[in-house]
């Protein structure tokens, strides 16, 4: 008996009750959090409120432990954030996808607006921690509030914030999606509509790359070279194989001459067929298994070996080297042309199309191992941890430092775009990226929530507190009814797009859960992916500078 008392009677701050504490706050927080009402689940961040409980019952652990506990989650989780989003924060800026990066901009400083509108109007009586704590929870962004709590100076103003956050936090959800009911009843949409419609667009626009067989027609491309043919076209494309009249298949390269009657098995994108048909000839219908049985495969290669990690996939020289014709690279799902100038990735799923023994030659070269890529890259992981906690200590101006939130972010976002050119493989698979972040941000929340949970009901039940609730619904969705309304009035966006952006624009994965099951389309989560990296970057800059300018 003596021992279930040592272990769970609240007060106790030995090492065995506190590892217990934090397995039973999160355990319950993430079991809690799967619960869904009204077809919305909180997620993990059920652990907080769990944690406040227990805190507020008087249970507690040590405050070095907590401290370490929090900071070491938040970096492990805002590092594997970073690496997740980084390919697509340099992808998100170009064309389609700056004006809803503008438009989540356009939110961000909305939400700092209203928060410097109730700190004046109050008269400094709102302490600016708390306006922060509850602009994080409004806009459901847990860096933001790391970030914030890295910047202030005492453990007080921690908590302050971290009840600020829990306040604002469930409304915040729920504004969100309130807000999107609100800009669909303004503009009167019909989602069904909606969906005819970008799934029309999708049909007349899509880029990724696709199959057709192309019989050359026009007698003004007789006798020209493939390489050439690209000059006159002026768009990428990769002719798989192509058949001479005679019916021989050969693997082309960019010297191999076409002539009339040739028959080519083509991959580009579809936007560029109506100008591949005008130049060379018309589409026909062709079972290239049935004409070509055995001679001529297509198979898909796994590049698993990290020599090969940011590798241009023209200097592997396969036309020569192994006779063989690069079509597509799956990367994430996503297809992409194999253009000379495309680097591969480790995790890459290169399709070529030749001979079998060739193939087999070029997987042997590649890697093609499975069981490589379950293989974690901690050296990357800790290498970007150590340079993130440099860069976030270094003062870069105004007194204001990235901190442990913003300096393992920006190393990690520039190591999944640039890890290559130092050698490092910053691949890892869905599971064990999930594990990372889902690991570090249990242990950041139950951290906050057990330290903030001893005063949290004398500070938030009682009408200062149910004003932070207030303010947290009003920052929660006058931006985005407003960006909303812009995006759908002025710019004419999509419905379903504008509910990605509602949702990326508040980097919150339940309002995204809901605009998924309420279209079943991709469009919502094509937007959220958009806005998302640079949205999460900017949250945390905004909730440092608020701290470090009116501090």
């Amino acid at each position: 008996m003596d021992i279930f008392t040592s272990l769970l009677a609240p007060g106790n701050v030995n090492l065995a009750s506190t590892i217990a504490l934090f397995s039973f706050v999160i355990a319950l927080g993430i079991f809690l959090g799967k619960l869904k009402i009204g077809g919305v689940s909180l997620g993990v961040t059920f652990v907080l409120f769990v944690g406040i409980v227990m805190g507020h019952f008087g249970y507690i652990a040590d405050d070095n432990v907590i401290k370490f506990t929090r900071e070491f989650g938040l970096i492990l989780f805002i590092f594997a954030i970073g690496l997740q989003v980084g390919p697509g924060f340099f992808e998100s800026f170009r064309k389609g996808g700056v004006r809803l990066n503008m438009l989540a901009l356009l939110a961000i400083a909305l939400n700092g607006l209203i928060v410097l509108i109730i700190y004046y109007s109050q008269g400094g009586d709102t302490s600016i921690s708390a306006l922060v704590g509850i602009m994080s929870g409004a806009v459901t962004n847990t860096p933001g509030l790391a970030a914030a709590q890295q910047t202030v100076t005492t453990a007080e103003e921690a908590n302050t914030m971290a009840m600020g956050y829990a306040a604002a936090y469930p409304l915040g959800v729920l504004g969100i999606i309130a807000s999107m009911f609100v800009v669909r009843a303004i503009f009167r949409i019909k989602v069904d509509k909606e969906i005819e419609e970008i799934n029309a667009e999708h049909e007349d626009s899509r880029l990724k790359p696709f199959l057709v067989t192309i019989e050359v027609t026009n007698p003004l491309v007789d006798g020209t070279t493939l390489g050439h043919l690209h000059d006159i076209i002026n768009t990428n494309f990769v002719v798989s194989r192509l058949m001479k009249p005679d019916g021989r298949i050969i693997i082309p390269v960019s010297s191999t001459v076409i002539n009339t009657g040739d028959r080519m098995l083509t991959v580009m994108s579809a936007q560029d067929e109506h100008r591949f048909h005008t130049i060379v000839g018309n589409p026909i219908e062709m079972d290239w298994e049935e004409v070509s049985p055995g001679s001529v495969v297509s198979r898909r290669i796994l590049v698993t070996q990290t020599k090969y990690n940011g590798v241009a996939l023209g200097s592997l020289r396969l036309h020569n080297g192994y006779n063989l014709n690069p079509t597509r690279v799956n990367r994430a799902g996503v297809d992409l042309l194999a253009s000379p100038n495309l680097r591969l990735q480790m995790g890459d799923r290169l399709t070529v199309v030749g001979q079998l023994e060739d193939i087999n030659r070029l997987a042997a070269k590649l890697g093609n191992s499975m069981k490589r890529l379950n293989q974690p890259n901690l050296i990357t992981i800790f290498v970007g941890i150590l340079f993130g906690i440099i860069l976030g200590s270094i003062n870069v101006g105004f007194g204001m430092k990235l901190g442990l939130a913003g300096g393992p972010l920006v190393v990690a976002i520039l190591l999944s775009r640039f890890g290559y050119k130092f050698k490092l493989v910053t691949y890892t698979s869905s599971s064990a990226s999930m594990m990372l972040r889902e690991l570090g941000i249990c242990l950041f929340l139950a951290s906050v929530g057990i330290s903030a949970g001893r005063g949290f009901a004398d500070t938030v039940f009682n009408p200062t507190g149910m004003w932070w609730v207030i303010w947290g619904f009003i920052i929660t969705t006058v931006p985005l009814i407003i960006v909303g309304c812009i995006a759908r009035g002025v710019y004419k966006i999509n419905y379903l797009t504008i509910m990605g952006l509602i949702s990326g624009g508040y980097t919150d994965p339940p309002a995204l859960a809901y605009a998924n099951n309420s279209t079943s389309n991709d469009a919502p989560a094509v937007a959220y992916s958009t806005v998302y990296p640079l949205t999460m970057f900017m949250r945390v800059v905004l909730a440092q500078a608020l701290i470090l300018c009116f501090m």
